[in-house]
């Protein structure tokens, strides 16, 4: 048996009946149990596992059901027709219901390192990059990440099998990691970025013994995969919980090795900043509650603002043109993070031009303002102005200016505008609002005409 496996206790079996837990077939998908009832009736175990699971008995409701066998990939394609394989490093079967996949995993085992193909475990400097070693249920539980993600719902009985004290944690609202920490995140190191995901998602706090090697491991995540980051970036941001998934990374330590430019921001003090970065957290996570679309262009711009709004203030200040700062500022910072997390080119663009348009509210002329307005990414470039209201109060009043000219009449706010020359908080009559615009037209050039 390899080190991790021999540093967690012996499994012991604690089975829940299904008068003692909440766990129902109503709430787990109709495709899910088709494929455990398939699996079952053919003569294999079969069991709801993971996530859903542990959701389930949370009271929540999975979006994901994963399906534990110890049916071998092949063997799982002969009895679905709509079953895919997947996967070299963890070989997997997918067995596809419309637009749903249920993914369906044989039993891990702990085998040796070495081999080639299927039936093998390979590890690499105490990572793994291949796990295909068939084992059993006992040796599936200790092979899991978090205890809370290693129980078993049994479509046999409809029980709940915990080997390794699950059930305890859900109870007592804590993550511990099986096996020794530091094996555990050498060998995956986004198991660090799991568990602040997971306990902001829940609700639970990270086990003392499971947080400890964070600062000592965490340069570790350098070396993963980063599109397989930015994807666990959105898995924290973007799914509702991620303000708290933010504090947690900060408090861990592990927001500077995910996003170095914001960790190096915050630590000059900038508490405007850190207002901008959870009001748009909550933001999003209010939007994702009523079912709003998000997007992760915006949320990445909030994140990484402080760092290009610094940089392109200090090129200015060496007497760079002010669209050249600004471009360089972004192509810098975005450059420098997606080193660590992959941002796509479609979100690192609209970041880019949400930027690029924020010193062009300053700019209170006629054209400018109506040319402005006209941009497609004004509304998103607006909304993150307002986020802005924290910097100054000269930020604060620019915002009120162009929320209220934008519920003026094109005319009225036309009438209102300066055709040159204006800045930031000069344009009185439109602030003031109609009423101020209809007395502006009302004056009168010398020689008796009125004014246009």
């Amino acid at each position: 048996m390899n080190q991790e496996a021999s540093t967690e206790a012996k499994p012991v079996l604690r089975i829940i009946p299904r008068e003692q837990h909440v766990i129902s077939r109503k709430n787990i998908s109709k495709a899910a149990l088709r494929v455990l009832y398939r699996l079952h009736e053919a003569g294999y175990d079969a069991f709801l596992v993971g996530g859903a699971v542990r959701d389930l008995l949370l009271g929540g409701h999975p979006k994901d059901f994963d399906v534990a066998t110890n049916a071998t990939p092949e063997e799982v394609k002969k009895l679905f027709r709509n079953c895919r394989l997947i996967g070299r490093r963890f070989r997997l079967a997918h067995v596809v219901y419309g637009d749903e996949i249920v993914e369906v995993a044989t039993f891990r085992g702990t085998g040796e390192e070495g081999g080639e193909g299927d039936g093998d475990r390979h590890i690499v400097d105490g990572r793994i990059v291949r796990d295909n070693v068939w084992g059993t249920i006992e040796e599936d539980a200790l092979r899991r990440d978090f205890r809370v993600n290693a129980m078993y719902y049994d479509i046999g009985d409809f029980s709940v099998r915990d080997y390794v004290g699950g059930m305890q944690d859900v109870e007592n609202k804590v993550l511990h990691l099986i096996g020794d920490p530091a094996t555990r995140y050498r060998e995956d190191p986004v198991r660090m970025l799991r568990a602040v995901r997971l306990a902001a998602k829940l609700g639970f706090r990270i086990d003392a013994k499971a947080a400890a090697p964070f600062e000592e491991l965490g340069p570790l995540l350098a070396e993963a995969s980063p599109a397989r980051l930015f994807d666990e970036s959105l898995k924290m941001f973007l799914a509702g919980h991620g303000l708290e998934s933010f504090r947690l990374l900060e408090q861990t330590g592990l927001l500077g090795f995910m996003f170095p430019a914001v960790a190096r921001a915050l630590k000059r003090g900038d508490e405007a900043l850190r207002a901008l970065i959870e009001q748009g957290l909550s933001n999003t996570d209010a939007r994702v509650a009523e079912g709003k679309s998000v997007t992760p262009a915006f949320l990445f711009a909030v994140l990484l603002w402080g760092e290009v709004r610094d940089l392109a203030h200090a090129w200015m200040a060496k007497g760079l043109d002010g669209n050249e700062a600004w471009a360089r500022a972004a192509a810098h910072v975005v450059g420098e993070q997606c080193q660590r997390v992959a941002i796509p080119r479609r979100f690192t663009l609209t970041m880019e031009e949400i930027w690029s348009l924020q010193p062009r509210f300053e700019q209170i002329q006629r054209k400018k303002v109506f040319r402005l307005m006209a941009h497609p990414r004004f509304r998103a470039a607006f909304d993150f102005l307002l986020l802005r209201a924290a910097e100054s109060p000269a930020v604060r009043e620019l915002g009120r200016w162009w929320e209220h000219a934008q519920q003026l009449p094109h005319e009225v706010l036309a009438a209102a505008l300066p055709a040159s020359g204006g800045h930031a908080g000069e344009p009185a009559a439109a602030a003031a609002g109609p009423g101020a615009a209809r007395k502006r037209r009302r004056r009168r050039r010398p020689g008796g005409k009125p004014s246009a």
